[in-house]
């Protein structure tokens, strides 16, 4: 790839079975579809909130999956996934699809190649 692949043109993998037409985009260019609301106040920047996940790339590879706690807002995981995770409520299933620029950009990191745009599908487990 020679350089960041838009999610608009991007090729994914039938078994994610994204759909852009049903998600919402934001200014900064995340798409998010909730899949369950889950109860409760929304997430807000300044909470700890305890999620599970699974993270994948555009072909379906799995690159990590497991639970962590972290502070919303605070800078503790890549731009986008603080983005995805604001205003989710406990017990709520989110599938979120992170640009490039709101991940982890031309350095890439770990199993991730630069420029990757990132699927994940996150619960809510907790807030507080």
């Amino acid at each position: 790839m020679t350089g960041p692949e838009t999610i608009e043109d991007a090729e994914f993998a039938a078994s994610l079975g994204i759909d852009l037409a049903n998600m919402t985009r934001t200014a900064s260019g995340l798409y998010y579809e909730d899949i369950e609301v889950g109860t409760g106040e929304p997430a807000a920047a300044g909470d700890d909130v305890r999620v599970g996940y699974s993270g994948r790339l555009t072909d379906g590879t799995l690159f990590d999956s497991g639970q962590f706690p972290f502070r919303l807002g605070a800078g503790q995981v890549v731009p986008g996934f603080d983005e995805g995770v604001t205003g989710m409520r406990v017990d709520g299933i989110r599938l979120i699809i992170i640009p490039p620029a709101l991940g982890y950009g031309s350095r890439g990191s770990g199993p991730v190649p630069a420029n990757a745009i990132l699927i994940f599908r996150i619960t809510l487990l907790s807030i507080g």
